[in-house]
């Protein structure tokens, strides 16, 4: 013998749940929603070359003075950075600036004071890889995947704000970037644009840094469109 609790409906199904929940009940959206993103395949884009595009900075300490002396005008340094992913042979690549032979860097760069985050980046992605024909590139900027804080003027970074650190020194946002089908990408000269694997990329962070070894996590959540 079953006892059921007082004024509980007995419509439904299962028993007890009621038949009008739905319809008169906002439902929030489930949890195993999934992001399903298009890639296409690394043949499918050209490589050209430009000018050559210098670091604002000679050396690690002139930049890390220059970001004190930021700072100390317009204080935290918002950076932004843009992930493009294509595929060979069904396996995920993401493209990556190399600087020399061991140096490598998602296109990014420092945003101007006040300046909106994603037309930041777009700008910015121009001036690294945009063509030299006058055809206007077209960045498509999906989700935020990530955000790195440096709490010092220092090399580490970390993907959250240490407990002490009330004025974060640096804040870097990056950014999926849905690539076209096809597209033509002007490389400065200093620059080659590489496409590492993310098996390669995984648990790597002494040959590519703590943030880009971090980008298999980061994309894991995402349902790759093989195209």
């Amino acid at each position: 013998m079953s006892l059921v609790p007082p004024n509980r409906s007995q419509t439904g199904w299962p028993r007890g749940v009621n038949q009008f929940g739905n319809k008169y009940i906002q439902q929030t959206k489930p949890l195993t929603l999934e992001r399903t993103i298009n890639l296409y395949p690394l043949t499918n884009y050209t490589f050209g070359t430009k000018e050559p595009l210098y670091e604002k900075d000679s050396s690690v300490a002139a930049r890390f003075q220059r970001m004190r002396e930021e700072f100390d005008k317009i204080g935290m340094r918002r950076t932004v950075e843009g992930v493009l992913i294509v595929h060979e042979h069904r396996l995920p690549h993401v493209l990556l600036l190399q600087l020399g032979t061991t140096f490598f860097k998602l296109p990014g760069g420092e945003l101007n004071p006040g300046e909106d985050e994603v037309e930041g980046l777009k700008r910015l992605m121009t001036e690294i890889l945009g063509r030299q024909d006058g055809v206007q590139q077209d960045w498509v900027i999906d989700d935020c995947i990530g955000n790195w804080w440096r709490p010092n003027f220092e090399p580490p970074q970390y993907p959250y704000i240490p407990a002490h650190i009330t004025k974060p020194k640096e804040h870097k946002k990056l950014f999926l970037v849905q690539l076209q089908e096809k597209a033509l990408f002007a490389v400065p000269k200093n620059y080659k644009l590489v496409a590492a694997p993310l098996f390669e990329l995984y648990d790597n962070a002494p040959g590519y840094g703590p943030i880009i070894s971090s980008l298999p996590q980061l994309l894991s959540r995402f349902n790759f469109i093989y195209n």
